[in-house]
């Protein structure tokens, strides 16, 4: 989804007799849930060091896979006061996003797979629960900035440090007794409010999300490889790992697997929503949507640059995983694609087309190297054809 711009800086000095303390921040915990969050904590402002050092170890054990975000700048993902002066506490607020599924409409078109996260705008949810408790804050005289889905603060260690959750062996917050179904953001102000003690460590000797990677990703307990990661390689922009395509199977925008196995996320209550969810998108349909629409059609996801290049590569590897070689419209699909002009989608409209049993449509004079790759390394056709 595209990454959030922060709230800008409020330099309005603060006020002297502004409310502090223990009594104040009841307050403001009252608050934020009745706007809609569902647990919240204070991390003290301090420099995140134990996180930046984890930064810096996956960098330097070759595990980011051009992966930026909070990796771009971890001095400045980790040091709060670069984005507020004066910052005294972190309040950190968590929304839960552990909805039911609405039942799938009947449609001949395969489908492709949502992650839970994104079934909503749940990070817009959650910037306008933070936003009520930060205005509350600078009505009361402090500054005050949000963030929520952004690549500019940690959010995991915040809530951890917070008290929140703790860090589960898939490197998510767990919440006791919830799991880790909830998008995480916070508030920097100026205010100081009681801290909180990080929560200790609730997994015990439970480790099912280790085995539950589909491509071994977690590979050490809380150390997350993206070189396998499902969710980083969907949007990674260039050739999809030919390695992992077939383990992608349905998926089009990030993966639960590692969360959907653990003990305390599988006991959470599902609550129902009367928004539109978007847990599943027609495959043949947005690989037939211009860019224009494709591009409103997915405008809540993270896309490298927005070009609808990569989602339609993610689209095509699932027509070879999953999608009927005898349906008409995935014939045209796939002829459409393998003369595509883009090269990266000619290639893995080869590969879904080898995975098919579709070979006569397949260019095997195509001079483009990255075709050429994929003529090399044809897969065999899909099981169960």
């Amino acid at each position: 989804m595209p990454l959030a711009k922060p709230f800008s800086r409020n330099p309005t000095v603060v006020s002297l007799d502004a409310p502090q303390g223990p009594e104040y921040w009841e307050q403001l915990h009252a608050i934020g849930q009745a706007a809609g969050l569902h647990s919240l904590g204070v991390a003290p402002a301090d420099a995140m060091l134990r996180a930046r050092q984890q930064i810096q170890d996956r960098i330097d054990h070759d595990l980011v896979n051009d992966m930026k975000f909070t990796f771009l700048r971890p001095e400045r993902s980790t040091t709060p006061t670069q984005h507020l002066d004066g910052a005294q506490s972190i309040i950190v607020g968590v929304r839960s996003y552990a909805i039911a599924d609405h039942p799938d409409a009947v449609t001949s078109s395969p489908l492709a797979r949502v992650a839970r996260y994104a079934w909503l705008d749940h990070y817009g949810h959650l910037k306008d629960s933070l936003s009520v408790v930060a205005e509350r804050l600078r009505q009361d005289g402090h500054r005050a900035v949000v963030f929520a889905d952004d690549n500019a603060m940690v959010d995991r260690e915040s809530a951890w440090l917070a008290g929140i959750g703790w860090f589960g062996k898939n490197a998510n917050i767990l919440l006791p007794g919830h799991g880790s179904f909830f998008v995480i953001g916070c508030v920097i102000t100026t205010a100081v409010l009681p801290v909180a003690t990080p929560a200790d460590d609730g997994c015990g000797a439970c480790s099912r999300c280790i085995p539950a990677c589909p491509t071994g990703a977690i590979v050490k307990e809380g150390v997350i490889d993206a070189n396998k990661c499902l969710a980083w390689l969907l949007q990674k922009p260039g050739i999809f790992d030919r390695e992992y395509r077939v383990a992608l199977h349905d998926r089009i925008y990030g993966c639960d697997d590692c969360q959907t196995v653990c003990p305390p996320t599988r006991r959470t209550t599902l609550s129902e929503s009367t928004e539109q969810l978007q847990s599943v998108v027609e495959v043949l349909s947005w690989l037939s949507m211009d860019d224009e629409e494709l591009n409103v059609s997915c405008q809540r996801w993270y896309v490298h640059k927005r070009d609808m290049t990569w989602i339609r590569r993610n689209l095509l590897i699932v027509l070879g995983n999953i999608a009927d070689p005898n349906n008409p419209d995935v014939v045209d699909a796939i002829r459409t694609y393998v003369s595509h002009s883009r090269s990266e989608l000619r290639a893995h409209a080869v590969w879904a087309a080898s995975r098919l049993g579709l070979g006569d449509l397949i260019n095997h004079e195509d001079s483009d190297p990255m075709v050429r790759d994929e003529l090399l390394h044809l897969p065999t056709l899909r099981e169960g054809l």
